[in-house]
């Protein structure tokens, strides 16, 4: 018997100039940072593959930088 991936996956082959908007818990009109992930990442139930832009509020890219899960550019 195998299991199921129950959780939904975002493929890196989006477009280069577009990015997945990720709604986190946050306050309302946070300013927004474009990321690129270098590492495997799940967001509220959703798979995002390394390469994955995405535009996240600023305070979660901060920690996300600082755990390591953003390319360098």
């Amino acid at each position: 018997m195998t299991a199921k991936n129950l959780t939904k996956t975002i493929a890196p082959e989006a477009p280069a100039d577009e990015a997945k908007t990720v709604s986190v818990t946050v306050a309302m009109n946070a300013p927004m940072d474009t990321i690129t992930l270098s590492h495997h990442l799940n967001i509220e139930g959703t798979s995002y593959q390394p390469g994955a832009k995405l535009r996240v509020p600023a305070d979660y890219a901060r920690r996300l930088r600082l755990s390591g899960y953003v390319a360098r550019t």
